[in-house]
């Protein structure tokens, strides 16, 4: 099928390539022409792996274009990837996706499917659908259906391509045959529902995961007090198909370009409709705290930090991404700074960005985890990279001057530590020799 995809982002580019490799004919279009340049050179604009393989493997059927017009006029399906950052009182800002729309309308010269892939609230497709009605220049029939994305950064291409399920969001027979012929060779379960479902579907996922994040944060936090071990009850809790063991991992917080803007916007959108959904905003609440979490247990080690010497381990949200979208390293190395702490960072792919949202003199960026440890008083893990997962703890002893690890993520078991100078203070966890501080 000739297929358009209006925004190169993680769901606009993964879609668009993903799409290409199943034999579909597609042209990405973007605003930005540096980063259609790259991508007409087969260089993907983002991290994300095994983005850039599939790409180069699939560029005869790629076409990257800032000429909307062209990629629109004749496109069988339209995708809309683009981003619905939230607003300043938590909803969702959707200047692109209309801006998308109204270049739809003027530009679409044959039937086809406007495919709304964005999250975006409740009752959005309708609306667009309206308005292209209203707007559009020639007599064809266009279609908008909503069809939500389901992928993780740092797995979004394994996501895109073996998915969980594809929520096909319409009650129009062209538009949901012609999504069907578009995810015929895609394995994943299909699920044929109205466009207001497919919407809430996708708020209602994010926000559900988000709301067992913090739920056993929460939980990590009370062990902590009562001396259980938060790994030993979620290991527990697991054994029942009822929970599952999926997002039960403690630490401080999640992050990303989903989470924590979905569960804004979904509680926006309940007191909006005179509604409140209590849960969703504790959860909230319990993440936003959550983020400080390591800050409160350094206190435990130092009055201040004034001069301290401290490394940061990981700056990214989570492994596989160099997205730092509500990253807990934004709030944390900012608050150390302040306090006078010299920072030294190690991150193997999220440094650039970081200097960028946190420009300052007193940050040392490091090429190895050792050189980052060397010489510091206290250390702060905040993204569970494989390297810092596989990294001989013995090091954290030898290298620093003081070893104080504060593990936001649990990379380490507590044995790891026994015999050891180390004090090791993880998440929900007993910490390990406290009393040679």
């Amino acid at each position: 099928m000739k297929i358009a995809v209006a925004g190169t982002g993680y769901v606009g580019l993964v879609t668009g390539v993903c799409l290409a490799s199943k034999g579909h004919d597609v042209t990405c279009v973007d605003v930005d022409e540096h980063k259609v340049k790259m991508m007409q050179e087969g260089v993907s604009p983002i991290y994300e792996p095994g983005l850039s393989e599939l790409m180069k493997e699939n560029m005869e059927r790629l076409t990257f274009t800032t000429d909307y017009k062209n990629a629109y006029k004749d496109a069988e399906v339209i995708f809309i990837g683009v981003g619905t950052p939230e607003k300043s009182d938590g909803s969702a800002n959707l200047t692109f996706v209309n801006q998308v729309a109204k270049q739809i309308a003027q530009s679409v010269e044959r039937d086809c499917v406007v495919v709304v892939k964005s999250t975006v609230p409740i009752g959005t497709n309708d609306k667009l659908e309206q308005y292209i009605h209203d707007k559009q220049v020639h007599d064809v029939k266009v279609y908008v259906a909503s069809n939500p994305e389901f992928l993780a950064q740092g797995t979004a291409v394994k996501d895109t391509l073996h998915a969980s399920r594809i929520i096909i969001g319409s009650d129009e027979p062209a538009a949901i045959e012609a999504l069907q012929k578009v995810y015929r060779d895609f394995p994943a379960p299909k699920l044929v529902v109205n466009r207001k479902s497919a919407e809430m579907i996708k708020y209602a996922s994010n926000d559900f995961l988000a709301l067992k994040i913090s739920y056993i944060n929460e939980i990590a936090n009370l062990c902590e007090t009562v001396g259980a071990d938060i790994e030993e009850v979620t290991a527990g809790m697991g054994f029942d198909r009822r929970i599952g063991d999926s997002f039960l991992r403690a630490g401080i917080g999640y992050g990303g370009s989903c989470f924590p803007k979905d569960t804004k916007a979904l509680s926006w959108l309940a007191s909006f409709n005179d509604n409140e959904i209590r849960t969703v905003k504790a959860a909230i609440e319990v993440n936003d705290n959550q983020k400080f979490k390591l800050l409160k247990k350094a206190r435990k080690y130092y009055d201040d930090f004034l001069d301290l010497n401290v490394a940061v381990l990981g700056c990214t949200f989570k492994p596989g991404t160099d997205d730092l979208r509500e990253a807990p390293s934004l709030v944390n190395v900012p608050f150390l700074l302040e306090e006078g702490a010299n920072i030294k960072l190690w991150d193997p792919v999220g440094t650039n960005n970081f200097k960028r949202q946190v420009p300052s003199l007193k940050i040392r960026y490091c090429e190895t985890i050792e050189e980052t440890l060397e010489n510091c008083d206290i250390c702060f893990i905040f993204t569970e990279w494989e390297d810092v997962k596989n990294f001989n703890v013995e090091k954290y002893s030898s290298l620093m001057k003081n070893p104080v690890v504060l593990d936001g993520r649990n990379c380490y078991s507590l044995k790891q530590f026994d015999g050891t100078d180390i004090i090791y203070d993880s998440i929900g966890r007993p910490v390990v020799n406290l009393n040679k501080s």
